[in-house]
């Protein structure tokens, strides 16, 4: 992923690269953001509503599935970046209730603070809010987001379809971890097939080798 420069506010001095990590949450430091920063939100465009009955007074089923998240991940391998280093999902994502909040409790004077930076969280995040995925957790910063796994005790070392997958490729466990996508396939061969967002500048699918991971998030999926 590609290094970008921000620009801080005032009170936090000059400018900081923010390479493939992201971004205010570690610039800042990520435990301000945690409350809102992995909260699950309201999905976008996805109205608040009782879910409905089957035969035999059984609620439907809520929430999305693995398939249902790596469907839609499909539909946007090509997605490109601008010539500033924007994205759709950096426009989602400042124009989000989350992104609202986690720029006041950086100090930032709004969310389009987000704009222009690393994106490859705010892709998984859009995926999870576009889906209705329960327990995808919604983050800009990747530490921040596989931190949170692990304390809500759904991280691990498998590498299973529709799992978050978060690489290290300097190792370091999680406080290494610098990028984060989607895992498609477990090819039983020492490799994963993935789809993952800024790499490259795009939305790509990729053949990873499990040595670069530093663990998997499972969603709660149905």
């Amino acid at each position: 992923m590609t290094a970008r420069n921000i620009r801080l506010p005032k009170r936090m001095g000059t400018r900081v690269a923010a390479g493939a990590v992201l971004s205010l949450a570690g610039v800042f430091g990520f435990t301000s953001l945690a409350p809102s920063a992995q909260a699950d939100t309201k999905p976008a465009n996805t109205a608040q509503a009782a879910p409905a009955s089957k035969a035999g007074g059984q609620s439907a089923e809520v929430g999305a599935s693995a398939q249902d998240v790596i469907k839609l991940a499909r539909t946007q391998v090509g997605t490109h970046e601008d010539a500033s280093g924007n994205s759709k999902f950096n426009d989602w994502y400042a124009g989000s209730p989350l992104g609202e909040q986690n720029a006041h409790r950086i100090g930032a004077k709004s969310a389009s603070v987000y704009k222009g930076q690393s994106w490859c969280d705010m892709f998984v995040s859009w995926l999870g809010q576009n889906t209705g995925t329960k327990g995808m957790g919604a983050d800009a910063y990747t530490v921040s987001h596989a931190k949170w796994f692990k304390k809500t005790g759904r991280f691990g070392e498998t590498p299973k379809p529709g799992a978050v997958v978060f690489f290290a490729w300097n190792g370091g466990g999680v406080k290494g971890v610098e990028h984060v996508g989607i895992v498609v396939k477990d090819n039983h061969d020492g490799t994963i097939k993935t789809i993952e967002g800024n790499t490259g500048d795009a939305v790509k699918q990729k053949v990873r080798d499990t040595s670069t991971v530093a663990g998997y998030g499972y969603p709660q999926y149905r």
